[in-house]
């Protein structure tokens, strides 16, 4: 046995040993509060165990180990014995909770607290995860797998590099933004599964971030349903809003320079939109609050995805040549027609373009803002064709026209004057 441990100061052995019984008695009271047998006290003396271990040597880990399987042996035998279910969970989190001691035993800090700190939060949430897991339909978890399989599989063997002599096409490129473009959808989908039985309002922001005309479909349907047609204009500018918010996010991870051409657009348009949801609440009073939850398709499927790479591809090819023919102009054509289809592909291309210097930052921002006022022009006939109130369609159409307006003057000025250019410069 190696004895270098009896010589090792009693300040750092304080400091593990303080740690250590923090960490088991954080996971503890989790298990006492959940009505377990193992509590604050068996938790903290495991954690305790894993330090001490560590600190003796390699052998005595192992030996430790094995003591402590037996104990989660001989816990689940007497549960078994007493007609009870078994210990599963508490009997892992056990094991975790020696690992964890373990690694403060050597010297970390960082991993094993946040280690306890995420644990102790998988405990407390049982039910709700319960639930969430119980609610999941079997596309939700083939999208789960498709993005691991897109991320972590796929991506890794992709060239990075042009495979053509005119380098208009690098398959790195496109992957990177379906992994992007499919990770937020994915994300914002969860949140709106989690948190739009709040009503409507929360659906179309949550659900604009993740596809904001097929949200606009849903809550102009439900609007029209149940009677709540006034409350549409709302919704559909916070969908336009979480819209113009999450093409900025993609536009910013592809080419963070681009932030100095969209954030004055996105910001002025995001006003002038809260500005008509500010009136119309003023206007309407205390009118029944939209409710009910909304159902979108999950944003992954193997069409989706294979949609989400042709559309990058097409409109990063063409706007590469067309920027070679036409200059500047060119792409913003390509941004326009783009964001007729997808806003969030056509940022991200552009802004993948910026990323290898084809186009500079500031046009890859306003290709960016012509696409998602694209997007926000698709959005009216959709309204105009679910919304009967002519009277709500009419101020719904001046509202986004207004919008459409600002952001498209802003861009003309900023095109003219190079406002954001001189600020990138600086």
């Amino acid at each position: 046995m190696d004895h270098e441990f009896l010589h090792i100061p009693a300040g750092p052995i304080a400091l593990k040993m303080a740690v250590a019984i923090c960490i088991g008695m954080l996971i503890g009271m989790e298990r006492k509060w959940s009505h377990k047998e193992a509590g604050v006290r068996t938790f903290a003396i495991i954690s305790l165990l894993g330090m001490l271990s560590s600190i003796v040597g390699e052998n005595m880990i192992t030996m430790a180990m094995i003591s402590v399987f037996l104990l989660v042996i001989a816990t689940n035998t007497r549960s078994l014995l007493t007609g009870r279910t078994l210990e599963i969970t508490t009997s892992a989190a056990l094991i975790v909770n020696y690992i964890l001691g373990v690694l403060v035993g050597l010297g970390h800090i960082f991993t094993p607290v946040a280690g306890a700190i995420v644990m102790t939060m998988l405990l407390a949430l049982k039910s709700e995860l319960n639930r969430f897991a119980g609610g999941l339909q079997l596309s939700e978890i083939r999208s789960a797998i498709l993005l691991g399989l897109i991320g972590f599989v796929i991506y890794p063997i992709m060239p990075d590099r042009y495979v053509d002599h005119w380098e208009l096409f690098n398959p790195s490129d496109a992957w990177v933004s379906i992994i992007a473009i499919a990770g937020i959808g994915f994300v914002n989908y969860v949140l709106l599964r989690i948190f739009s039985t709040g009503g409507l309002y929360l659906g179309a922001i949550f659900g604009g971030l993740v596809n904001s005309s097929a949200t606009v479909a849903e809550v102009s349907t439900r609007a029209q349903s149940s009677g709540l047609t006034s409350k549409m204009t709302t919704l559909c500018l916070l969908t336009t809003i979480a819209m113009f918010a999450r093409n900025l996010l993609i536009a910013t991870l592809f080419s963070p320079a681009s932030i100095t051409a969209t954030l004055m657009p996105l910001l002025a348009m995001t006003l002038v939109a809260a500005f008509f949801i500010f009136r119309d609440k003023v206007t309407e009073g205390k009118a029944a609050e939209p409710t009910g939850t909304l159902k979108l398709d999950s944003p992954i499927s193997l069409k989706k995805v294979l949609g989400f790479g042709l559309l990058f591809i097409l409109i990063q090819v063409g706007g590469t040549v067309l920027t070679r023919l036409f200059g500047s102009y060119g792409l913003l054509a390509t941004g326009l027609f783009g964001g007729l289809a997808s806003s969030a592909s056509t940022t991200a291309a552009a802004a993948t373009m910026a990323m290898h210097g084809k186009i500079t930052a500031s046009l890859a921002g306003s290709v960016t803002i012509i696409s998602s006022l694209a997007s926000a022009i698709v959005n009216l006939p959709i309204v105009w064709k679910t919304i009967k109130d002519k009277q709500v369609v009419k101020r719904l159409t001046i509202e986004i026209m207004a919008v459409i307006i600002v952001g498209t003057a802003v861009v003309a000025l900023d095109r003219i004057f190079m406002i954001s250019d001189i600020l990138f410069k600086r």
